[in-house]
């Protein structure tokens, strides 16, 4: 079993920051990639950018020089800084982590967190 939990959502005036933060505990040998998602009030769930080993990263045309993913994983737990944040950035994000639980196997699984609520008032 693998847990996620995200923190660091809040609210905040146009043009400001937030840094989300992301830990995964529970039965874990390595995680391979992470993402972070967001999901609007109305609108399908979308993937803002993702980090895989190696470090190589992926983010979606809106985020692009606003938004950075970092990951620690010593700690196993991957960041997202958000800066310039605009009104259309406000809603619920939420990591996922695709982790492999043990050496014997090299498959691996993905697992979610519940989300935090980010919400930028104009």
């Amino acid at each position: 079993q693998v847990h996620l939990e995200e923190s660091g959502g809040g609210l905040v005036q146009a043009g400001g920051s937030l840094r989300l933060s992301c830990v995964a505990s529970g039965s874990i040998f390595s995680i391979s990639a992470r993402r972070w998602y967001r999901q609007a009030p109305g609108k399908q769930r979308e993937l803002v950018a993702s980090i895989i080993t190696g470090n190589s990263t992926m983010y979606t045309d809106s985020v692009k020089g606003r938004f950075t993913i970092s990951r620690d994983n010593t700690k196993n737990t991957v960041y997202l800084q958000m800066h310039s944040l605009k009104p259309e950035d406000t809603a619920v994000y939420s990591c996922s982590a695709d982790v492999r639980p043990s050496s014997v196997s090299p498959l691996t699984y993905p697992w979610w967190g519940p989300g935090t609520q980010v919400t930028v008032s104009s």
